[in-house]
């Protein structure tokens, strides 16, 4: 499919209401502010397609305008000159948004113990800043359902083009190229997390569309990001889809079983019939005692040990953000190797966790566990609200709930396998997941 016809298929979905009604029985008494896009979520959305599914560097004929820059630029500018009271800054100060004011509080104390002053400093106003400042600009941005439902849509299409790019550029071959490497921005196992939490999108519209080309379009996304998923060959991807599907098909109740058994049964045969024999020999690994994750100095296992190891030995502000690889250079068992010339590698965390704990110590890990665990609650409370005020288990706004839980689910396990802290596809779950709170919100407010 191609870039025009993804774009097409989005401005369907967000132009003509009928297409994406599915689900809004609980918000009919809020004003209808959101009925189409305006420039701030437009700016929003592009920043989205920019800075999670790098669609410049897929066309790299786009990066001449720099549009992640400018899309955030415009939005934050939009933002800042908006009078809508739907975009009230004070109503998307909930749990999430505290903690991830207190997470950036914190990196910045903790340039004080970095390692490499230079490589923090960076990452915190060079990089973290920006997002963490974008989060506030697309939870803000929110109006009403539709604009959440928009907001999916672009992240689903961005994944799914992302994913078209990747399959018909990268070939697979023999040996070692069985698999794809590095590829845009992400490397293979990075981009099979962001596949996973994209699929609970496909599997929404796929139930909530009424135009019948967006549920084609959410159906072709299901397979051809479950082909891409394959083609990853990650371990912890398949751990991570694995855990997203138990949701989908045990937690995911606001829509009817058959849906969720139809969309689980569309991703389980692309997969299986795409995935090669090599394929299923890796994912066979994956509890093996012999295995260079277990076993490798290099290998995960030995990486979190050592991490950990960090986070003890600097409890209070870790060796500083983005200086894990430094660690292993610097303060790992084998580091004083480089002194009589043998070369050390500068291992990547490989768990977030771990890596947030190493970077940001006891109380920055402390942070980051909250900051999630309070989304999985807001979520939690939406949802409990809807499913209360609602018998109809297929016409109320539970299942866009749903389907950003389940996204959340995928990037929490895929989480534990990647360096994913600062990842700007997190916090965009993140900041729809606020927006989700913010209109519910609105919804009981004007129903007392």
């Amino acid at each position: 499919m191609s870039a025009d016809t993804l774009v097409t298929v989005t401005s369907e979905t967000a132009a003509a209401p009928p297409a994406v009604e599915a689900g809004h029985e609980g918000f009919d008494s809020v004003d209808r502010s959101d009925l189409v896009w305006d420039p701030l979520l437009i700016a929003v959305a592009g920043y989205i397609l920019t800075a999670v599914g790098r669609v410049h560097q897929l066309f790299p004929i786009l990066d001449i305008v720099r549009p992640a820059t400018m899309t955030g630029l415009v939005a934050i500018a939009c933002y800042l000159t908006n009078r809508q009271p739907e975009r009230r800054f004070g109503d998307i100060v909930v749990g999430p948004t505290r903690y991830i004011a207190a997470f950036l509080g914190w990196m910045i104390l903790s340039l004080a113990g970095a390692l490499v002053l230079e490589t923090s400093f960076d990452v915190v106003f060079g990089n973290f800043l920006k997002t963490a400042l974008m989060f506030v600009i697309v939870a803000g941005a929110v109006r009403g359902p539709r604009d959440i439902e928009r907001l999916a849509m672009v992240y689903l299409v961005s994944a799914t083009l992302y994913s078209v790019v990747v399959i018909s550029r990268f070939d697979l071959g023999a040996g070692d190229a069985w698999r794809l490497g590095h590829l845009y921005y992400y490397d293979a196992n990075d981009f099979a997390t962001f596949a996973v939490t994209a699929l609970p999108f496909g599997l929404y519209f796929l139930h909530a569309a009424e135009r019948s080309s967006v549920r084609l379009f959410a159906a072709f996304s299901l397979c051809i990001l479950a082909i891409a998923f394959v083609r990853t060959g990650s371990r912890g991807g398949f751990i991570a889809l694995v855990s997203v599907t138990a949701f989908i098909v045990l937690r995911y109740t606001a829509i009817a079983l058959r849906w969720r058994i139809a969309a689980t049964a569309i991703v389980a045969l692309v997969v299986v019939g795409t995935a090669s024999e090599q394929y299923w020999t890796q994912m066979g690994t994956i509890l093996s005692d012999a295995d260079y994750n277990r076993t490798d100095e290099s290998g995960r296992m030995q990486i979190w040990r050592r991490g950990i190891g960090y986070m003890f030995r600097n409890p209070m502000f870790g060796v500083g953000p983005g200086n894990f690889q430094a660690a292993e250079g610097m303060l790992s068992s084998f580091a004083a190797r480089q002194q009589v010339g043998v070369g050390v590698r500068w291992n990547a965390a490989h768990n977030s966790y771990i890596q947030v704990g190493a970077e940001l110590g006891i109380p920055g890990l402390v942070i980051f566990i909250a900051m999630i665990a309070s989304t999985f609650g807001i979520l939690r409370r939406v949802n409990r609200s809807y499913g209360r005020s609602s018998d109809d288990h297929e016409d109320n706004p539970r299942a866009l709930t749903n389907a950003l839980t389940a996204s959340l689910v995928g990037f929490v396990v895929g989480a534990y396998f990647l360096s994913l802290v600062y990842a700007e596809l997190f916090y965009m779950l993140l900041a729809m997941s606020v927006g989700v709170c913010k209109v519910s919100q609105a919804t009981w407010s004007e129903n007392d």
